[in-house]
């Protein structure tokens, strides 16, 4: 029987999203552009970023999820850790060279900076309001949730690109990061007004770290095998972006040549998120394990598309698999890892899907895409700087990821069949 959820539910489910989907664009895409363009041009600075940041959102899932699921509550950790993620967003504005003596120190604290937003955020939004969207959802409804969910993504890229870029080509990045700032500071306050705890679905634990440390005993993931298949198959389907998302604007700056890229992203974010939209549909009719099989398929050609092309035309359709096979999969994973959470340890959970979703991915994918970039020789000089350029095996290497995980989806489906057979 599918449970309808309210216009409320879905406008808190939109609007929240979307505002801490903007903050993880501007942490993802623009941090990087920000320190290699404005700080020092060394792309194992931004790796070293990518993986600290990595840790921090972990053990802050952890920590906080266990403390929300001990108070109960989600409501508090989303209103107010959103109004702290944007004050600290906003802070990145005020960091220059200028501000310290040398560029290395300049970047170790756009570095500490990075850890402390990413505290905030992950509080608000990777625990709490994934625990929430869980808490409000169940498996009748979740594939099109996670849909709309995974668009977000792409439609904050594309609103930032489309509306904002231009602030970041002009330099003026203290109104870049104020703009968003207050986006996130308003929907923390915002939130406090729209959302409801509702105590029926939150099961208040006492023994919480207790919980969590029984999840990772044999004896339970033996038990519940297919929640551990898709907790390695997040793991990869992240390393596979992980690999060329944080050079992905040098990329098509520097070795693609295309200084006007707005079109293209315009393109491949517009109708990938409305994909993806309409893939969450599906699977929760199709299936979500059978939907993510053709997803990943999709996402392995367009990668292997990138690999060799080079106009603007043929990169963008190739663009547009990649991005449209990758959310339409990780729509399809997150729902089935949603149906598989503890109901009683749904905020604490979060910390272990992190481990999978970022910690991993988040210090593996980065630091490949950089031993290949350093490895591939590729550079140009500027101003009698060195910097390093991206170049197209980065989309190999995504596409040899994807062959296990494909395996693995198949053999999450086949549990699937023994469950149902049963």
């Amino acid at each position: 029987m599918k449970n309808k959820l309210s216009k409320r539910l879905w406008l808190s489910f939109i609007l929240i999203g979307l505002a801490g989907q903007l903050a993880w664009s501007i942490e993802n895409m623009y941090l990087n552009v920000f320190l290699y363009n404005t700080i020092i041009q060394n792309t194992s600075y931004i790796a070293s970023m990518v993986s600290l940041s990595a840790i921090t959102a972990t053990l802050t899932t952890f920590l906080m999820g266990i403390l929300s699921d001990k108070v109960g509550k989600r409501k508090a950790f989303i209103s107010f850790g959103y109004i702290l993620w944007g004050l600290s967003t906003a802070a990145f504005g005020f960091v220059n060279n200028n501000l310290v003596k040398t560029a290395t120190t300049a970047a170790a604290l756009v570095v500490a900076l990075d850890c402390l937003m990413t505290f905030f955020g992950s509080t608000a939004n990777d625990t709490a309001f994934n625990a929430y969207v869980t808490d409000q959802s169940d498996e009748s409804n979740r594939g099109k949730i996670e849909g709309v969910l995974s668009s977000l993504s792409l439609i904050s890229m594309l609103i930032i690109f489309g509306l904002f870029d231009g602030f970041t080509q002009r330099g003026e990045w203290k109104t870049f990061f104020a703009i968003f700032g207050i986006i996130n500071i308003a929907t923390g306050i915002l939130s406090l007004f729209l959302l409801k705890d509702d105590k029926s679905n939150i099961t208040k634990e006492s023994h919480v770290i207790k919980g969590v440390i029984s999840l990772l005993a044999i004896s339970e993931i033996k038990k519940n095998k297919t929640r551990y298949l898709d907790l390695i198959n997040i793991l990869l389907i992240s390393t596979s972006l992980q690999v060329f998302l944080p050079y992905l604007i040098i990329y098509i700056q520097e070795y693609l040549g295309f200084k006007d890229y707005a079109l293209m992203l315009a393109i491949v974010l517009t109708s990938a998120s409305v994909i993806s939209i309409l893939a969450g549909r599906f699977a929760d009719s199709f299936g979500k394990s059978k939907t993510a099989i053709i997803a990943i398929a999709v996402m392995f050609i367009g990668s292997i598309l990138m690999y060799f092309f080079r106009s603007y035309a043929l990169c963008t359709i190739a663009a547009l698999l990649v991005m449209s096979g990758y959310l339409a999969t990780v729509s399809c994973i997150n729902a089935n890892l949603r149906d598989t959470t503890p109901k009683n340890l749904t905020g604490s959970f979060q910390g272990i899907r992190m481990v999978f979703t970022v910690a991993i991915p988040m210090i593996i994918g980065p630091f490949i895409g950089n031993t290949l970039i350093k490895n591939s020789g590729r550079t140009y000089t500027e101003l009698g700087v060195i910097k390093d350029v991206p170049t197209p095996i980065l989309f190999l290497a995504t596409a040899i990821i994807l062959i296990p995980l494909c395996l693995l989806v198949c053999i999450r489906l086949k549990e699937e069949k023994n469950a149902s057979s049963k």
